[in-house]
């Protein structure tokens, strides 16, 4: 476990490999209502894909649910980013940088646990 998770926030599930059947199925287990969006980004990677004949839509679109799953298997890492993400409508511009801060640590964190780094 890498230093950005808290000691005891141990994750809902492993972290599946970076395929197709076992990002739907993580995304099933932590996130359920995002399976529509899910869906849909992987039709519009693959059309992508074929449009630029280049396979870096399909990647990015593995690296991009991975790190969604990253973060989503670890409750209070989403609960976190959900709080920044509410805090960049605060009226406060240090609360918003603050917030920022925040969001990229957690989203980088899981970029990189995508990564194997």
């Amino acid at each position: 476990m890498t230093a950005e998770y808290p000691q005891g926030d141990e994750p809902l599930i492993p972290m599946p490999a970076l395929s197709l059947p076992a990002l739907r199925q993580a995304i099933a287990a932590v996130a359920p209502s995002r399976l529509p969006e899910f869906f849909q980004e992987i039709q519009d990677a693959f059309t992508q894909a074929g449009d630029e004949d280049s396979v870096f839509p399909i990647r990015h679109f593995y690296q991009r649910w991975g790190a969604a799953i990253a973060i989503g298997r670890r409750p209070s890492v989403a609960a976190r980013l959900h709080a920044a993400e509410r805090a960049l409508a605060d009226p406060d511009p240090a609360v918003r940088d603050q917030a920022v801060r925040e969001a990229a640590e957690i989203v980088q964190a899981a970029y990189r646990e995508v990564a194997g780094d």
